[in-house]
């Protein structure tokens, strides 16, 4: 897979991209052909999907491209910074569904923003590992080391589990079901955990003894998706899903898109683009 840019645009911004390939211009003799064209174009529904990663958005392309024109449907991307204008997005009907999120943050979304948030089909599983261009296992890792994890509850839950799976803090036996760093028990090598937001956790990489994050957005970034230690669980429910406001989920282009993103051209793509950095769940 080609080296692709992962940096997003400037807080705040969004960019449309419109991800299907535009006609070639025709001569006159082909102006019938041409006139066809243009009809089945204005017959297409545009769905416009929020992603804030090429991971996703590569996805979307490889549908628009090979599978959605059988189904009359077109795919507009627009691009996030941050992960929380996708959902915003949704209540303010810039998008009409995104693809950035797992049902667990979804769920937490939908608390804080007062959003009714409905997930749909979950199409891939990105899990954590950790990420370091200076250390090479986790018997490496120094006394007063720095680890950069995610900030968000959900994501900053899997980031501290997955530190306590490879034996580097130990958590509360009572913690509650999201645990902050305030449920951390035993810390012996007195790690610093700084808490980013999550699309800048991979750009910290050079700051820190090491980061949490997740193999592909790790690759993406340029650096090479060596992990010291990863989940044992691939737990299914942190799988990335469709999402659309309550009320629109049996809309005829949501649900086209819903069930083109789990049809297998799409896992035989995701198989061979990314070699198992993400993995397919349907």
């Amino acid at each position: 897979m080609n080296r692709r840019r992962f940096f997003l645009t400037a807080l705040g911004s969004l960019t449309v991209s419109s991800i299907f390939a535009s006609c070639s211009q025709q001569s006159p003799q082909n102006s019938t052909n041409n006139t066809q064209t243009i009809s089945q174009k204005e017959q297409k529904e545009v769905i416009k999907v929020g992603v804030t990663g090429i991971l996703s958005q590569d996805i979307l392309k490889f549908v628009n491209d090979n599978i959605a024109a059988k189904e009359g449907l077109e795919i507009q991307v627009v691009t996030f910074n941050d992960w929380i204008q996708p959902n915003t997005a949704l209540r303010d009907k810039v998008i009409d569904a995104n693809f950035f999120q797992h049902r667990p943050f979804m769920n937490n979304a939908s608390k804080e923003l007062n959003l009714n948030l409905v997930a749909l089909n979950t199409v891939y599983l990105n899990t954590l590992g950790l990420f370091s261009n200076k250390l090479k296992s986790v018997s490496e890792i120094p006394q007063n080391a720095t680890v950069t994890i995610a900030n968000d509850v959900i994501n900053n839950d899997r980031g501290l589990r997955l530190l306590a799976t490879n034996g580097l803090i130990k958590l509360k036996e009572n913690a509650k079901q999201f645990v902050t760093q305030r449920d951390i028990a035993a810390n012996p090598k007195n790690l610093k955990i700084k808490e980013v937001e999550g699309v800048q956790v991979v750009r910290a990489i050079n700051d820190v003894d090491f980061i949490v994050s997740s193999a592909q957005t790790v690759a993406l970034a340029g650096i090479e998706p060596n992990s010291m230690g990863e989940e044992t669980a691939k737990d299914k429910k942190y799988a990335l899903a469709l999402v659309t406001l309550q009320g629109r989920e049996n809309e005829p282009k949501i649900q086209k898109l819903n069930k083109l993103l789990v049809n297998p051209n799409v896992k035989d793509f995701i198989n061979k683009e990314y070699k198992g950095r993400i993995i397919p769940v349907f």
